[in-house]
């Protein structure tokens, strides 16, 4: 029989569960899954469909923005009530517990990068036919739906979308004599040399040109993507993965340089998100999108393009929003608020409440997201790159594909020659794939 990545990924789950702390983990788990599968999916006696979706978004503010908008979804639909309910880390063993358990929510807003993964267990509907006959799809971004599709069908929509970029400090820029703004690679890494500042001559900047984000995780994964794909790279083949590729080489390479130049430092490991250091003057170029804090923040802050090697590309930051497999009659419900989620309406005030772009292009265009433009100039940078702006492999096993080539980037940031440490990358994940297809 052969044994798919999810299977063997929740296989693997559960053989990990041999001490206590595990065990009492999954209790956790499953009680929350239970109390939460009881709210959601119990039918009251009063006629109304009652759905649960379950979010993890973040930051508090930006969740309340989103309940702000299901309350008015409630409002408007006496006949479809949603519950939204935020689900803490870890997120993915609970969803996958939830499923294989048959208590899943209703909807489920998560990252279109798993979309193999619940595709592979029979989790989501497709929903290419619902969309085809839904009127409001002429208004969302086309450019949007390649990022959701997998073996042919749709399998979410967009919830919202973005991309990264390069914030920086002006007078930090106009101190060090920099009047343009960098458009490649090596004008990049040269103004990252003029902005590092060792005041006192102890070999330890005060203040660095850029930070580079240190860790494993899917934030460094994400902010190195952007590079990839600006040096003409991928990293998958036949749905197979490929680190060993002369664009991903010069991708880590560059970051390497950086670091060695001396020009660049790292974040604290796993938060390579953070802009603390950003904002007190510590550096003075940070790689992060529209959503920041910075953003909110009282310092002076502009914001240009991923510089270009090959060509000018970035990432898209996309989140999403799956129909889970439940009944005919709540999937008809559920998607009712799908569609909501998609209209000008929730768009607009979703995204000036949050720093992400709309998906809806009537939302772009309309006199408020217009005016507020405005008053925030740096989102043209981000509306421009989208055009440009390219995606994460979507394929069953990303989260594999993920782990090793943060490991491989973790591993170059602390020393590691690019080469090996891809190819180190590129051995454990042919030796899972081969081991898969084999079963």
């Amino acid at each position: 029989m052969k044994v798919t990545l999810l299977q063997s990924q929740i296989l693997n789950f559960y053989r990990q569960l041999t001490n206590s702390a595990w065990r009492l983990l999954l209790m956790g788990i499953i009680l929350s899954i239970f109390l939460s599968g009881c709210q959601g999916t119990v039918q009251k006696n009063d006629g109304v469909i009652h759905l649960s979706l379950w979010q993890s978004i973040n930051p508090p503010s930006n969740r309340d923005v989103f309940n702000k908008l299901v309350d008015k979804f409630n409002q408007t639909h006496p006949d479809v009530q949603v519950e939204s309910i935020f689900i803490g880390q870890p997120q993915l063993p609970k969803i996958l517990t939830a499923v294989v358990g048959n208590a899943p929510p209703d909807i489920l807003s998560f990252d279109p990068q798993l979309t193999g993964q619940f595709m592979e267990l029979g989790a989501i509907q497709p929903l290419e036919e619902w969309l085809d006959k839904l009127p409001l799809k002429s208004e969302i971004s086309p450019n949007l739906w390649e990022e959701l599709k997998l073996d042919g069908h749709l399998w979410s929509i967009p919830l919202y979308t973005s991309n990264i970029g390069i914030f920086y400090r002006p007078k930090l820029f106009q101190a060090a004599g920099i009047t343009q703004i960098p458009q490649t690679w090596e004008e990049l890494r040269e103004v990252a040399k003029k902005l590092t500042i060792d005041r006192n001559g102890d070999n330890r900047p005060e203040q660095y040109g850029i930070l580079l984000p240190l860790g494993k995780e899917e934030w460094t994964v994400f902010s190195w993507f952007s590079f990839l794909l600006s040096a003409g790279g991928e990293i998958v083949t036949n749905n197979r993965p490929n680190l060993m590729n002369p664009s991903a080489i010069a991708a880590l390479q560059f970051w390497q340089d950086l670091l060695k130049d001396g020009s660049a430092t790292l974040s604290s490991p796993e938060r390579g998100y953070e802009e603390d250091a950003f904002i007190a003057g510590r550096v003075a170029m940070q790689l992060t999108g529209p959503w920041t804090y910075i953003m909110k923040s009282n310092v002076d802050f502009n914001a240009f393009p991923i510089p270009a090697k090959v060509k000018p590309a970035t990432v898209t930051a996309t989140g999403n929003m799956y129909l889970m497999k439940t009944t005919p009659a709540r999937e008809q419900a559920a998607l009712k608020f799908l569609e909501y989620v998609l209209s000008e309406e929730f768009q607009t005030e979703w995204s000036m409440g949050t720093g992400f772009l709309p998906v809806n292009l009537k939302s772009t265009q309309s006199q408020a997201y217009q005016e507020f433009i405005q008053q925030k100039p740096v989102l043209k940078v981000f509306i421009d790159q989208m055009s440009v702006s390219g995606s994460r492999p979507i394929i069953p096993g990303y989260s594999r594909l993920s782990d090793s080539l943060g490991r491989a980037i973790e591993a170059t940031m602390l020393g590691a020659s690019p080469e090996t440490a891809l190819k180190q990358a590129q051995a454990n994940l042919d030796s899972i794939w081969d081991s898969l297809s084999s079963r």
